[in-house]
């Protein structure tokens, strides 16, 4: 049986194939498209994965689509009448939209699966699964569990914005939910907006900054805005927000609390936005802490799993994992919409075909079904010489070993190395697929990464990837977190004893001093966000760690995600190439194709710093 999963209309559109409950493929339209969160039909994730598996769509059982319009236009409806006559303004512009295009939603997606099969039998291969209950499933089904609770936070679906679901072999049942206006991730999306980043972009840029401040905001934000309870539940006090009906997430009330109007893009940042970031941080931390410990205790499950926009928040998961409520936990890594158009399609096929689980085991060991995440497009050695000779790429073919020498050489020097294997990663983060490269080692690096090659904010952190057999004699973890998401401290006997002058600096002035042996993954308060990798699902860049372990006695790198500031992550050899002949990137490896930045034509420089819009 194969089930196509759909998610599309507000960010992040994707497309993932299943067959017989097995994930088959897996991406989001935005790679294809090369425009950041694509929100459009996923034409081109769609012929992906259907081209993978050699199949049309007449080929498809069902196609799934991963919320319902018809709901969200309600609670659209309703929030407009409660508030009314305020809001007039959004109102006038969001319901022509919905009329026009998203209320109709079956008619749309009917048009565009007839661009792929005029026959298409849309009365009866067609369904629609609730927002909450995709992304709950895209977490339970996947997982190396038999049971668990799932605990799903977002902006909002429907109505719900927090919800819990009990996942038992191929059952799962929402039985709890906090709804709209009612929001943790809006909360969250309210200080990235005052704070002058882009709402639904600019959240992870908010969770970077907040350990360069200091939390003195959070009895303001506990006392004024949220009503928390001791089970993690909540409420927001809307007279702070304008997100239900206007055109801005906060308002003058809120300005007013917080000492001033929003930070505008092009204002420096300060103390004051370090210390609200660390605020809001340590806020939702709180909140998520309450609820899983909470849950753990109601229910006495000893595994949770997680999904929505706010289980990418790796600080707190950190935090909820060290917090011990659940033995283990298990994340989706597309996490946010785009993993909804995946837990769309297998919630087809567990509950609506009623089709049994098989859960993943390898020697005994669980293991998750995602396959690493490494579930999108790929391209043969042969496919890439060519793409490379078209654009006029110079390049040398190395065998296995002479690529992996060369390039830890290359690294070694603190060289900025993009990495292009296998097949591209489903989700937000670069996994060793699609990743720029760098020694973890260098107390330049972070700064080298950030200003010359992804042309970002300095104040970023980096993630390390590190060999999943050495990550507990690097970091304080004894788990394996191969998806980015999860924050745990470099252990102290890789740390650096701080200066007394050191430890009186604040804010950004802590980026440049050197906190561990691996100063360029290691943040300001001497935590990283880990990648545990594992040679049964990347052993090419298991074996290039080894290899740079082997030279260097460090069984880590630094991993950032090949783009730059604003644009997707690369998905073909073209793409990659751009990148690499449009920042200040030095090799390039792409298959056993060796890129030295000097041996190319300079004509074909490119400049990429203003190519894509700020995210």
């Amino acid at each position: 049986m194969q089930i196509l999963g759909i998610s599309a209309f507000y960010h992040d559109s994707a497309a993932a194939l299943i067959e017989d409950g097995n994930i088959i493929a897996a991406a989001q339209e935005e790679r294809f498209t090369r425009k950041k969160h694509d929100s459009r039909f996923p034409s081109k994730a769609i012929e992906f994965c259907l081209s993978y598996a050699e199949l049309k769509l007449e080929n498809i059982d069902f196609v799934v689509f991963y919320d319902k319009p018809f709901l969200k236009f309600e609670r659209l409806l309703e929030t407009y009448l409660a508030v009314a006559p305020r809001g007039f303004q959004s109102f006038k512009m969001s319901i022509p939209l919905w009329l026009r295009e998203k209320l109709f939603q079956k008619s749309l997606l009917r048009s565009e699966l007839k661009n792929f099969d005029q026959n298409f039998d849309w009365k009866n291969k067609l369904l629609f699964a609730e927002h909450h209950l995709s992304h709950a499933a895209s977490a339970f089904f996947p997982s190396p569990f038999k049971d668990a609770v799932v605990l799903t936070m977002d902006g909002v679906g429907e109505w719900a914005t927090t919800s819990v679901a009990l996942g038992e072999g191929n059952n799962l049942k929402v039985i709890k939910e906090i709804h709209f206006p009612h929001s943790l991730g809006l909360l969250y999306s309210a200080f990235t907006y005052y704070l002058g980043f882009r709402v639904n972009s600019g959240e992870y840029k908010v969770m970077g900054l907040a350990p360069y401040g200091e939390p003195e905001f959070v009895k303001l934000i506990l006392d004024n805005l949220v009503d928390l309870k001791s089970d993690g539940t909540f409420r927001l006090d809307q007279s702070y927000f304008d997100y239900c009906t206007g055109l801005r997430m906060t308002n003058t009330k809120f300005n007013n609390l917080f000492g001033g109007p929003p930070r505008t893009d092009d204002q420096l940042l300060t103390q004051r936005h370090m210390n609200l970031a660390a605020s809001i941080q340590v806020v939702t931390e709180e909140i998520v802490l309450k609820l899983t410990r909470g849950l753990a205790k109601e229910t006495r499950a000893k595994n949770l799993c997680m999904a929505g926009g706010v289980a990418l928040n790796c600080v707190a998961n950190g935090k909820v994992l060290n917090d011990g409520a659940f033995k283990d936990i298990w994340i989706q890594p597309a996490a946010g919409d785009a993993g909804g158009a995946l837990g769309a399609a297998l919630s087809a096929y567990h509950l609506y075909r009623d089709q049994p689980r098989v859960i993943v085991n390898n020697r005994n060991q669980k293991i998750d079904a995602m396959s690493g995440s490494y579930l999108g497009p790929e391209f043969e050695q042969s496919e890439i010489e060519e793409r490379l000779n078209n654009s006029g790429a110079r390049f040398t073919v190395l065998d296995d070993e002479d690529l992996y020498i060369k390039a830890v050489g290359a690294l070694a020097q603190s060289k900025a190395v993009g990495w292009f294997q296998g097949r591209m990663e489903y989700g937000p983060r670069a996994l060793g697929g699609r990743s720029i490269l760098g020694d973890p080692r260098s107390p330049t690096m972070q700064k080298t990464l950030n200003l010359r090659v992804k042309y970002r904010e300095s104040f970023r952190p980096f993630a390390p990837s590190v060999l999943s057999e050495s990550v507990s004699d690097w970091f304080d973890i004894n788990k394996d977190s191969p998806y980015m998401l999860m924050v745990a401290g470099v252990k102290k006997s890789h740390r650096l004893d701080m200066s007394e002058e050191a430890k009186t600096l604040f804010g950004i002035e802590k980026l440049n001093v050197p906190r561990s042996d691996i100063p360029a993954v290691t943040h300001v308060d001497y935590s990283a966000r880990i990648q545990t990798v594992h040679s049964d699902t990347n052993p090419r860049y298991h074996a290039l760690i080894s290899q740079f372990e082997k030279k260097t006695g460090c069984p880590i790198l630094v991993n950032t995600s090949f783009n730059v500031r604003g644009e997707p992550i690369v998905c073909t050899p073209e793409d990659a190439w751009s990148c690499f002949m449009g920042t200040d990137m030095e090799v390039l490896v792409i298959g056993n194709c060796y890129l030295v930045k000097e041996e190319q034509d300079s004509a074909l420089k490119l400049n990429y710093k203003d190519e894509f819009e700020l995210d």
